[in-house]
């Protein structure tokens, strides 16, 4: 991966994959970029049995050394100032891919989006959704042709119990954003 870069790292409510995407986090870090959390409001406020938010939160902090940001106002200037090089989306959830495909920025993950994208900067999908092969697939298909949109690649976490279920490789955020800064969709997306 390229050298030093400025890295938004945006989580949603998949909480089980948490754990996964902080130690991607902390590879990030350990490998010298700047990394800047940003919550969704359910990544923010809610506790499940995989952990509370709050340490969620802390630990993110500890990580990056950032307050992560969770609101809509702190997440707005990220495309005019021209904060990150590359934002990643790690959980990202159909409801979350849903909003993007449709435009609805009511989210600081969304607004966040939105907002980098107005810069013409890549945005990274790491998508984990338990319809990903039903209801959310629209959405998939319609995110994979936008411009500056890249997934990370995916497979199906348990295609006996959960078919349409689908999560992103998380090991390969770093390849994605590589790849994602050339202008190139990392191939195989579907593994």
């Amino acid at each position: 991966m390229i050298a030093a870069l400025r890295i938004g790292l945006a989580l949603t409510g998949s909480f089980c994959t948490f754990a996964r995407v902080i130690q991607e986090v902390q590879k990030l870090t350990d490998a010298g970029h700047e990394v800047t959390p940003i919550l969704s409001f359910a990544a923010r406020d809610t506790d499940t049995r995989f952990g509370k938010a709050e340490d969620f939160s802390r630990q993110l902090e500890e990580i990056t050394g950032r307050t992560p940001i969770t609101t809509l106002t702190e997440a707005e200037p990220i495309g005019a100032k021209g904060l990150f090089d590359v934002l990643v989306v790690a959980p990202c959830t159909g409801s979350t891919l849903g909003r993007l495909a449709n435009g609805i920025s009511e989210t600081p993950v969304t607004l966040a989006v939105k907002s980098h994208l107005r810069r013409n900067r890549p945005v990274v999908l790491a998508v984990s959704t338990n319809d990903a092969l039903g209801a959310s697939l629209r959405n998939i298909a319609y995110l994979k042709n936008a411009k500056n949109i890249y997934f990370v690649p995916l497979s199906q976490d348990d295609p006996v119990s959960k078919p349409n279920s689908l999560v992103a490789d998380f090991t390969r955020i770093d390849d994605t954003i590589t790849a994602a800064l050339a202008g190139t969709q990392i191939q195989p997306l579907f593994l």
